[in-house]
């Protein structure tokens, strides 16, 4: 069945003959297609890629690409109608490399507006359902190549992921969600939203099939000084490896269940958290619980808020309705501008871009924006220092199941600030970052984190595969529409 398949399982079959990548791109269209009215994955769906068939790790596969990337002569909107019909005249280097292994390109994925959301509800093409249950979300901003790949219609995506917008929605649609280390994959021709947090990150459906894709994109790029040189490893014929170390930790004041008692679902979910620990403990893991300052961790919310809202204050500053976009009306080149992003951005947009322009005001950068970067600096030398006597840092990817869009989230609870907003700790340092499937809570999947030392995305791969193994939970997918092609 083409839908459960993972990367190397298909190229297996394309190897033995059992199909073409013909077919296969034939049947990930009609998928697309399929899925497109419940769920829109998709801004545009591509009924005319060229197959070419290459002997790669990921040669004839189908895949997915978030509206973010760069793609010449396709649309390209960031989900955002001040976008709505830019079409590049230049490709992000990831859409380069895959083309160049031979990966055929689906589709461009539908995002939360500019990717600044964590929801899946803010593209201007409409809000994306979770494949597991249409009432809920999938969570953001890459929400469409996530629903993509746990709708089955392709084996793998990419995304992108500033504080976890890959990782935390792999968690809700049980998927695998890769944030490899900053700088090991090209940022060129991704749409910047907070350039220091920004990473490119990867859903498939297991460990083995990420240390596949990473294969592929990792590696220097003259086009962006912030990539790393390539460490030479084939990350895809060492995941399966013991791991050098398997000494964990998680933190306490993430993990306490005393402070959730009163919902039934984060109970159960820090249940099968620490019953997982124990699994891996019995495997031969050391897992320790360890302290740091609830204020700090209290902190990583406001941190992140103020560092990306100011960040993407400053890059999304070029989107005037004059270079890219439909024309604003007026007399003079402000009202032009003025009318053009009124009507472009969307509310949350708006008031991420008022947030950050205070917050670089002469006046409020000392308190507000510097004060956000030490705090940054805090917690990644305290993360950083627990990370030479451990190996990893294991942590439940979210405080419960994937929400429902008619919940309301108390922003300031203890489940929210520490349970919700921890991933982007990977951000904040640049750690390699993966969130795997551990388990099942009414029905719906939830997700483990591991994050590492930077640069070695080749151990995090390992650990995770390691813990994948005990969890049983190896490639899933949502088998919503009992539909084959």
């Amino acid at each position: 069945m083409y839908r459960e398949k993972t990367i190397k399982e298909l190229k297996e079959d394309l190897k033995e003959g059992k199909i073409t990548a013909d077919d296969l791109y034939g049947k990930s269209l009609r998928l697309a297609h399929y899925f497109q009215d419940d769920y829109n994955s998709f801004v545009t769906i591509l009924d005319d890629t060229k197959v070419k068939e290459r002997e790669t790790l990921i040669g004839g596969i189908p895949y997915a690409l978030k509206d973010n990337f760069s793609t010449t002569g396709i649309l390209t909107t960031g989900s955002s109608n001040i976008l709505k019909d830019y079409v590049p005249v230049y490709d992000a280097t990831v859409y380069k490399k895959l083309k160049r292994a031979g990966a055929t390109l689906v589709g461009k994925t539908v995002l939360d507006e500019l990717a600044m959301g964590g929801t899946g509800t803010t593209g201007a093409t409409g809000i994306v359902k979770n494949p597991w249950d249409k009432e809920r979300m999938i969570g953001g901003s890459s929400a469409g190549s996530a629903a993509a790949v746990a709708l089955g219609i392709v084996p793998f995506s990419i995304g992108s992921d500033t504080g976890d917008s890959v990782r935390k929605p792999a968690a809700f649609g049980g998927l695998v969600g890769f944030k490899p280390t900053y700088g090991r994959i090209s940022r060129y021709g991704m749409f910047a939203f907070a350039s220091s947090l920004d990473h490119v990150a990867m859903f498939t459906k297991t460990v083995e099939d990420a240390a596949i894709v990473t294969d592929i994109l990792k590696g220097q790029d003259p086009l962006d000084m912030t990539t790393l040189k390539d460490d030479g490893k084939k990350y895809s014929e060492l995941v399966t490896e013991e791991p050098k170390g398997k000494k964990l930790f998680y933190i306490k004041e993430i993990c306490d269940k005393e402070l959730y008692k009163d919902s039934k679902e984060v109970t159960e979910v820090l249940t099968k958290f620490h019953e997982l620990l124990d699994k891996c403990r019995q495997e031969g893991f050391t897992i320790e619980e360890v302290s740091i300052d609830k204020d700090l961790l209290n902190a990583i919310y406001p941190t992140y808020m103020c560092i990306s809202c100011a960040e993407a204050t400053s890059n999304n500053a070029n989107l005037t309705g004059i270079q890219f976009g439909p024309r604003g009306e007026g007399d003079s080149i402000e009202e032009i501008i003025f009318d053009a992003r009124t009507k472009g951005f969307s509310e949350l947009i708006k008031r991420r871009f008022v947030l950050g322009s205070f917050i670089l005001q002469k006046e409020n950068q000392d308190k507000l924006f510097l004060n956000a970067q030490r705090v940054r600096r805090l917690l990644v030398e305290k993360i950083t220092e627990l990370f030479k006597e451990y190996d990893g840092m294991i942590l439940p990817a979210s405080g419960g199941i994937a929400p429902k869009f008619t919940d309301s989230s108390e922003k300031l609870s203890d489940r929210y600030l520490l349970l919700e907003n921890h991933l982007a700790i990977g951000n904040f340092g640049g750690f390699p970052s993966i969130t795997i499937p551990y388990g099942m809570v009414e029905d719906m999947p939830i997700g483990l984190n591991i994050t590492g030392r930077i640069k070695e995305d080749d151990e995090v791969l390992k650990l995770a595969y390691q813990v994948e193994k005990l969890t049983g939970y190896k490639g899933i997918y949502s088998k919503v529409g009992d539909i084959d092609v």
